[in-house]
């Protein structure tokens, strides 16, 4: 009896050795329009099953149970399955945390499982995927292109077009926006969805237009436009119908994709490039005007230098006009009135200086040039204007003012060489012996001791202070890259990294913060939370943004001196605000 009870309890450890509780997924890498299965197989009769919480996925079959026991050979098995069907909701990596369950009182855990969800990818339909109903519906999002082999900042169009057949549409979300890296683009309002007739692949269907872009490609070479994907509440036909004979429907969700698009940019000629080539693109007209070229004693003028037409108005900058040392010449206004359409931009922009004589006479402003490279003949032109010549009726001569100087410069240095101070030296010098530099350097041991001892423990102190230290490096770092950005205000590109730098800095000082923390999201609620002004810091977000947009569009001086001080401004507020 004994030895049965000993088997017995054997058997029994031995059972609860073999308990098993796993996760298993079909796949573990998936685009965003995929799907994929998980299941949860235990091999024991678990109580209080406990599922996930799924983060970055949505549930869209199950859950579903299976059980199943077997005699064979006289041993008993047994499996119980908990089953889900997972749909991402955005890129990235995630973790499918534990499940759990409870057998003979013992909780029992599942190991984590790491998904990664790419870009959304061009799959075939599983025919075991599909809902019952029409075999033939189509959902397919689509982006026309309308040039794939433009130009440097030749204008392309994007459009993103729905196509659907024998499927109901209730509504879309966007799960990822496309990027047009590398491109300066624009969406086109679109006031209104409407459904149109049309094909798509050779087979009538309906379809809408969704979301129009214009590109201009700021960098030569191959370019990728990230995807659109869009998740889209439809409704399929069902085998059922209901009592008055109708089709019953059933309502789901599917994600679609208008997939990757590669743009090849071609550069433009160096070879005929003419001298001072400001970037601009397309068809336009070069004017110089002046306000008025007949001037009094303390009146100015304004010289208006514009381009008109179409092409990349926003994109280019406009040539400085050079006048003489005696027209006295002020930074520009930027003016500009420029719509976009698919067609691309159009419009004018201009620039506006004021001038002021500082002697009368007669004086040229010199002819201008401005080049463009057309897109019809595939060369550049380049427009000249014409010369202006300057009349400043009264006021001071440059040659009457130049000698009143020199006569002033000539009193005031007829005493330059007589010497006003003597230096005078002893003749008999004090023996080192007793002097004050004697006691002075017996001294001085007794006097540095102290202070090496105190700067060594303060030393000591800081090193200690990890979270201060970081803290002050940042500080010093945002100060070094404020004053780099400053340097490099004729270098725009420079200029917009030093910049943003200088302010990821200035964050990382007064936040306590990581850069791995530093979405805006995070940075809003921080600032807002240490009682930063809500206009400073979105400021403060909308120039962080900017940084990389501006340092792939040209900008003037005026604009990055703007920018500037507009960094040294916000910074400036924030550091009062912040506690």
């Amino acid at each position: 009896m004994k030895r049965y009870l000993i088997l017995l309890l054997l058997s029994f450890q031995g059972l609860m050795a073999q308990v098993q509780f796993e996760a298993r997924v079909s796949k573990n890498t998936l685009g965003l329009n995929e799907r994929f299965r998980i299941d949860f197989m235990m091999n024991v009769d678990g109580d209080n099953f406990v599922q996930p919480t799924f983060e970055g996925f949505r549930i869209v079959g199950g859950p579903s149970q299976q059980v199943s026991q077997s005699w064979v050979n006289g041993r008993s098995s047994f499996q119980k399955i908990y089953s889900y069907i997972l749909q991402p909701v955005q890129k990235g990596s995630f973790i499918i945390k534990q499940a759990a369950i409870e057998y003979n009182g013992q909780v029992y855990k599942t190991s984590p499982i790491k998904i990664v969800v790419t870009n959304a990818v061009a799959q075939e339909r599983d025919p075991n995927d599909r809902p019952p109903g029409n075999s033939n519906e189509t959902l397919t999002l689509v982006a026309e292109i309308s040039k794939t082999n433009p130009y440097l900042n030749q204008p392309i169009t994007v459009v993103y077009k729905l196509y659907f057949n024998n499927i109901g549409v209730t509504g879309f979300k966007e799960l990822e926006k496309p990027k047009y890296n590398d491109f300066w683009n624009q969406s086109i309002d679109i006031k209104q969805l409407a459904i149109e007739e049309g094909t798509f692949k050779g087979e009538r269907c309906y379809f809408v237009v969704l979301k129009k872009t214009i590109l201009y490609p700021q960098k030569s070479g191959k370019l990728t436009i990230e995807p659109l994907s869009l998740d889209i509440g439809v409704q399929l036909p069902t085998n059922r119908r209901d009592m008055f004979g109708q089709m019953i429907l059933t309502e789901t969700n599917k994600i679609v994709s208008a997939g990757a698009k590669t743009i090849y940019v071609k550069a433009l000629p160096e070879a005929s490039k003419p001298l001072g080539f400001g970037g601009a693109v397309g068809k336009f007209d070069f004017t110089v005007t002046p306000s008025k070229t007949t001037l009094k004693n303390g009146e100015g003028l304004d010289l208006i230098v514009s381009a008109s037409g179409t092409g990349n108005m926003k994109l280019f900058t406009l040539p400085k006009p050079v006048v003489p040392n005696a027209l006295e010449m002020y930074d520009p206004v930027h003016d500009e009135k420029v719509t976009t359409s698919l067609a691309g931009m159009s419009g004018k922009i201009s620039d506006k200086y004021t001038i002021i004589p500082q002697y009368k006479g007669k004086y040229v402003i010199k002819p201008m040039d401005f080049s463009y490279f057309d897109l019809n003949s595939g060369s550049y032109k380049t427009i000249t204007s014409k010369e202006i010549m300057i009349d400043v009726l009264d006021g001071p001569s440059p040659e009457a003012t130049t000698s009143n100087t020199k006569n002033v410069i000539a009193k005031t240095e007829q005493f330059k060489y007589i010497k006003l101070k003597t230096t005078l030296a002893p003749t008999a010098k004090n023996d080192f012996y007793g002097s004050d530099l004697f006691y002075g350097l017996l001294l001085l041991p007794f006097v540095i001791l102290p202070i090496i001892v105190i700067a060594k423990k303060k030393k000591e102190a800081i090193d200690r202070d990890v979270t201060g230290n970081r803290i002050r490096r940042n500080n010093k770092l945002a100060k070094k890259y404020l004053s780099e950005a400053k340097k490099q205000l004729n270098n725009k590109e420079p200029f917009y990294i030093a910049l943003e730098k200088a302010m990821h800095n200035f964050l990382k000082a007064k936040l306590h913060i990581e850069t791995s923390e530093m979405s805006k999201d995070n940075i809003r609620e921080l600032l807002l939370s240490r009682n930063a002004n809500p206009e400073s810091v979105q400021n403060f977000i909308s120039l962080t943004e900017n940084c990389e947009f501006a340092r792939y569009a040209p900008a003037s001086i005026a604009s990055i001196q703007q920018d500037y001080d507009k960094a040294v401004l916000i910074i400036s507020e924030l550091e009062k605000q912040i506690v």
